[in-house]
């Protein structure tokens, strides 16, 4: 599995803090390591994210992604955000 980055994720990111982005790459390396792992709350979305997944970093961060390809397991997250401005 490759992972990707959408340049208007990479943005919203690196406004979050150190802590938050230390967090992400955590919760990233479980992503690797089992996509449907527990604590990553990984869940479908509906909705302006319909066809796209969401993965907790934090109690209210989220990491939206979506698979890329038809024939591949790779990824590619598009939004980070708190629960309110993701889904509102």
């Amino acid at each position: 599995m490759k992972v990707f980055f959408h340049k208007y994720f990479r943005k919203r990111f690196v406004k979050f803090p150190e802590k938050i982005q230390n967090k992400f790459d955590i919760q990233l390396e479980l992503f690797y390591k089992n996509i449907y792992d527990e604590r990553l709350s990984n869940h479908e979305l509906h909705g302006k994210y319909m066809n796209c997944r969401s993965i907790n970093v934090t109690g209210d961060i989220r990491a939206v992604y979506r698979k890329v390809g038809t024939t591949t397991d790779d990824v590619l997250f598009i939004d980070i955000g708190t629960h309110a401005e993701l889904y509102s």
